[in-house]
């Protein structure tokens, strides 16, 4: 299985630490292996490693990542990289053939105004929509096209608590 994950540029300590976690809560939990953050926030490495601990998974954030490298060495290690940005192709135009690509995907997940080297250095320029919206919905309509709904069925090794689907109240269960 070929590895997804997500790079997020932009991110600005001051302001985006909820959104920021979100992007990688969404990633996690929709089927990706991990997130680099190209900004140095400990308390977002700290905060979903908190999830993966209690939620279980394998997922990582590594902190502190210089963009630019970050995309050339996935690219020189035969990966491919799909930025998600209201200017690009539309998603149903392009998923399909990211989706049959057996190597690595890197999906870049922009906050304030991204680089324009962005739109030049990667494979794919993806659009879900061609109108304002949040980084997180266009991160989670992408992966669910990507794996084609699956990824909602995935187990997370080594969970502490999970939820129980009920038709009325919450159940949590401590495993």
């Amino acid at each position: 299985m070929r590895k997804v994950c997500i790079l997020r540029l932009g991110h600005r300590p001051e302001r985006d630490q909820r959104v920021t976690t979100h992007v990688g809560l969404t990633a996690r939990a929709l089927g990706a292996n991990g997130m680099y953050l190209a900004a140095n926030d400990i308390g977002i490495v700290t905060s979903i490693g908190d999830v993966v601990e209690r939620w279980g998974g394998n997922f990582f954030v590594e902190n502190d990542v210089k963009w630019k490298k970050c995309i050339r060495e996935w690219k020189e290690r035969g990966g491919i990289v799909a930025h998600l940005t209201m200017y690009g192709l539309e998603v149903g135009e392009v998923v399909a053939a990211v989706r049959e690509r057996p190597e690595d995907l890197l999906i870049i997940v922009g906050a304030e105004k991204v680089p324009g080297d962005v739109y030049g250095m990667v494979d794919y320029n993806v659009s879900v929509t061609n109108q304002p919206h949040s980084e997180i919905s266009s991160l989670a309509v992408f992966l669910d096209r990507l794996f084609m709904g699956r990824e909602i069925e995935q187990d997370f090794p080594d969970a502490k608590i999970r939820v129980e689907p009920c038709k009325v109240g919450k159940r949590v269960i401590e495993l």
